[in-house]
């Protein structure tokens, strides 16, 4: 039983590398592959299908979304293809009913994990490259499956803390590129370890700089160095990669002008990493909670740009404003780290360390880029506490239904400046969120506990 599912994830896995085998390697060699070449693992890494692609299940969940329309509630009801988005909403168990779901999170993270392990198993073998060569290749990979794990960890294992790290239950921790492994959950301590270990690792021999967002640099292993201290709430480590991710790249995008470019060529992009799906049509639309709207106001660019007003672009049957960002290039919204995640880390380092005013600087410089000259207010805290609100209040207006939210969440829910108590209604049935509930962490899908007993569900 525990093969199929590693076959029903990993298979995915090998059919992405089948895929950029035939898309790269055809185009790029003019049909002359020869097996054991290391050019071979450059392509496979080249093919960012298989790599750039996440999930998308925590941007429904997030505070940002509130969907009250009856029209959008019933449409979301009414296909099995879309109950997912209905009780994910509502934090329900399970999300996917059918117990022969998949869940696309889970699968989209395993196979870049599975392609991942490919690469770093058979690049040191290859006869051709020399070591510096290999270790480059293997780099990426250790970044691309760091970024994966990361992922997984903070939708399906608890929230990291210090005290229970060790017991409590992570992910999968899988290493090599074998069908037949144990699914049997490594702990949240052993899974943030071995992505600490690997972003470490990869730094060390990652170019400084790349040609496409998508090919991980040393920015990149320190900007998820940074994120995942951030997450386990080391902030004077988080703060310190922050600085290291920016003093490589830190130009930021000047939204003044009205125009977003390809995400590509997105000048503030360190890591490009796209959602698994677009949530710009209905009925899996994300309605804006007035909390966020009025959070933002309509002077600020981010407003103006990636918010839209839903009866006009939607339907009567809506109200409000939906997060229309997606809408732009018709390209899925960006996951990836970018310069204003490391100015926003790097400025509540600087917060929890009591330094409010270079924290405001910081966060002041990012709004500057986000106003108009005439509507830009630059804002200042009374003390270290309000500079820690104000600075994950602007986290929020930047990173709004773009996962971030929905990890700050996660993190900060038994923060006494943040915990709060979440309650949803959809079709007369009120749902509820609670610091000390279990609901922050997604549950397992049927299909692969069915398959795997030693899988351990969440509570």
């Amino acid at each position: 039983m525990m093969k199929k599912l590693n076959i029903a994830v990993a298979a995915l896995g090998t059919m992405f590398l089948a895929a950029g085998c035939s898309k790269y390697v055809d185009i790029k060699t003019q049909g002359s592959l020869i097996p054991g070449q290391l050019v071979n693992y450059r392509y496979l890494l080249n093919n960012t299908g298989s790599f750039e692609t996440g999930g998308y299940l925590p941007d429904i969940a997030s505070a940002d979304v509130d969907i009250v329309d009856n029209d959008q509630q019933v449409g979301a009801s009414s296909s099995t293809y879309t109950l997912y988005f209905r009780n994910c909403y509502n934090w329900q168990s399970p999300i996917y009913e059918n117990s022969l779901d998949r869940d696309r999170d889970w699968e989209a993270y395993y196979s870049t994990i599975y392609n991942s392990n490919v690469i770093i198993a058979e690049v040191p073998g290859v006869a051709d490259g020399t070591a510096e060569e290999k270790a480059a290749l293997v780099a990426e990979a250790l970044t691309h499956r760091a970024d994966a794990y990361l992922n997984l960890v903070n939708e399906y294992g608890k929230p990291y803390k210090a005290a229970t790290a060790s017991a409590d239950l992570g992910v999968p921790l899988l290493l090599i590129p074998t069908l037949d492994q144990s699914l049997s959950r490594a702990s949240v301590a052993e899974v943030y370890s071995r992505i600490e270990a690997d972003l470490k690792t990869a730094a060390l021999s990652l170019p400084r700089a790349t040609q496409y967002n998508t090919i991980p640099g040393k920015a990149a292993a320190w900007s998820l160095l940074a994120r995942m201290y951030l997450l386990m709430g080391n902030y004077p480590a988080a703060g310190l990669y922050a600085d290291s991710a920016l003093s490589l790249k830190s130009t930021l995008l000047d939204l003044t002008t009205g125009t977003v470019p390809l995400r590509r060529s997105n000048p503030e992009t360190i890591l490009g990493k796209i959602a698994g799906t677009s949530f710009s049509w209905a009925p899996t639309t994300l309605r804006l909670s007035q909390e966020l709207l009025d959070l933002l106001g309509p002077a600020d660019m981010r407003y103006q740009l990636f918010t839209a007003d839903a009866a006009s672009m939607l339907g009567a049957g809506y109200t409000g404003r939906f997060f229309s960002y997606e809408r732009i290039n018709y390209e899925n919204r960006s996951i990836g780290t970018s310069v204003p995640e490391m100015m926003l880390i790097k400025a509540e380092s600087l917060a929890r360390a009591g330094n409010a005013g270079a924290a405001m600087d910081l966060v002041n410089a990012l709004r500057q880029k986000r106003f108009q000259p005439a509507d830009y207010v630059a804002l200042s805290a009374a003390d270290a506490n309000d500079a820690i609100v104000k600075v994950v209040q602007e986290r929020r207006r930047e990173f709004f239904c773009r996962f971030l939210p929905w990890f700050d969440q996660r993190r900060l829910k038994d923060d006494p400046l943040f915990t709060k108590t979440y309650t949803r209604t959809w079709q007369g049935v009120t749902y509820t969120l609670e610091p000390s509930g279990n609901r922050y962490t997604f549950p397992i899908a049927q299909y692969y506990i069915k398959l795997n007993p030693e899988l351990q569900q969440n509570p």
